[in-house]
């Protein structure tokens, strides 16, 4: 059975790399679309806030992993 569980874990290492990176993201389209429900945002303004968070969280995680090297 360990040999399914390292299965498993090598296919989750394969899409999410860094978990705090992909915790993020998650949390960022969350938080954009319950924002873009409830605010009556020009058409276009939502793709620049979504793109806008997710470049910072990119340049986030790029400082961070620099820093530990």
């Amino acid at each position: 059975m360990r040999w399914l569980t390292t299965i498993i874990t090598e296919i989750f290492g394969l899409f999410v790399d860094d978990g705090s990176f992909a915790l993020a993201i998650l949390i960022w389209l969350g938080a954009v679309w319950l924002a873009l429900v409830r605010l009556a945002l020009p058409r276009g303004w939502g793709a620049i806030v979504l793109f806008a968070g997710l470049a910072v969280i990119l340049i986030g995680s790029a400082v961070r992993r620099a820093g530990r090297r």
